[in-house]
């Protein structure tokens, strides 16, 4: 109920006041790589996946969602940015015998190619080069409460680089999930990057605390199809809140096609892709699955995304 009156409070501010305080904050926050999303099948369906979180990427959008596996799962991502600009995003989920749950540990990384050192009197270059990124550390554990409800955190060391200059913060995520039991549905929340600041240089800055509710079922439910629709709102702490809409067609459980869409993005807005399932004959009862995903960034041209996703 809280939450529900919070978000009404925010959308009833006026619309000047609310954007003059937006602009204020922009630009005011370390940790911007935290706000990336991973996983192409999650960015197909415009990041709406708060709520579904049932693969090894529910790490960074709910850790509540590991409590729903079981075996082992293994996640990589990769994602091609403009300018050059890589992010790339492992997990790997597994139990542990004697504590009931599920663990996860990630990785992930933004990165840019080396450039050249350049001043004011030596624009072409001075012969050295430097590179810049930001790294995440990740662990996790989620455990199902109920046969409906599970709850899950993580804890993430970040480093931010730049040159030889480094800066650092330790983050805390928490997420839980609920299944409502009917036509699949499900209420996800998350809130993620709560934490110490990050000294960079002689300045601290905070953490993009990042707060993520959403619900999803399935629309449709006919012999070997199916179509699962999403729904996402986010609050970043410094830009506008967003709506976030998906949606995934799966036949046979093997073919999947996806779209999204984002809404109050500056730059984002359609998104689309899909996905194949398979199985592993070099590990038995082993399944895998590949995604593509493509984000149209309006005036920064597009995002490709693939990830490969390994249960057994």
């Amino acid at each position: 109920m809280r939450i529900a009156l919070a978000i009404v409070m925010v959308l009833s501010l006026p619309y000047h006041a609310q954007g003059a305080q937006i602009f204020e904050k922009v630009g005011t926050l370390g940790g911007q790589s935290l706000k990336i999303g991973v996983g192409a099948r999650a960015a197909a369906m415009g990041d709406a996946y708060v709520a579904i979180s049932d693969d090894a990427t529910a790490v960074y959008w709910n850790p509540a969602g590991i409590a729903r596996l079981s075996g082992q799962t293994i996640s990589l991502n990769h994602t091609a940015w403009p300018a050059d600009i890589l992010f790339d995003q492992a997990a790997y989920v597994f139990g542990v015998k004697w504590i009931p749950g599920m663990f996860g540990v990630n990785v992930r990384a933004l990165t840019m190619s080396r450039d050249k050192v350049r001043t004011t009197y030596l624009p072409d270059g001075t012969g050295e080069t430097f590179d810049a990124g930001e790294w995440a550390y990740g662990l996790s554990y989620a455990r199902s409460l109920t046969d409906k409800f599970s709850a899950g955190m993580s804890i993430n060391y970040v480093q931010t680089g730049l040159d030889d200059i480094t800066g650092s913060s330790t983050t805390f995520d928490f997420g839980t999930l609920y299944d409502i039991g009917v036509l699949g549905a499900k209420i996800g929340m998350s809130i993620q990057n709560i934490g110490s600041d990050m000294t960079f240089i002689d300045e601290s800055v905070k953490m993009p605390v990042f707060f993520r509710v959403g619900g999803s079922f399935s629309l449709m439910q006919r012999g070997e199809s199916r179509l699962l629709t999403s729904a996402e709102f986010t609050h970043p702490p410094d830009n506008s809140e967003k709506l976030n809409l998906g949606a995934e067609y799966a036949f046979r459980d093997y073919l999947f096609l996806r779209g999204g869409y984002k809404m109050n993005y500056d730059t984002e807005g359609l998104t689309a892709g899909f996905g194949v399932k398979f199985p592993l004959t070099l590990v038995k009862s082993s399944v895998a699955r590949l995604d593509y995903a493509y984000s149209d960034l309006k005036y920064l041209s597009s995002a490709h995304r693939v990830s490969v996703n390994v249960g057994f």
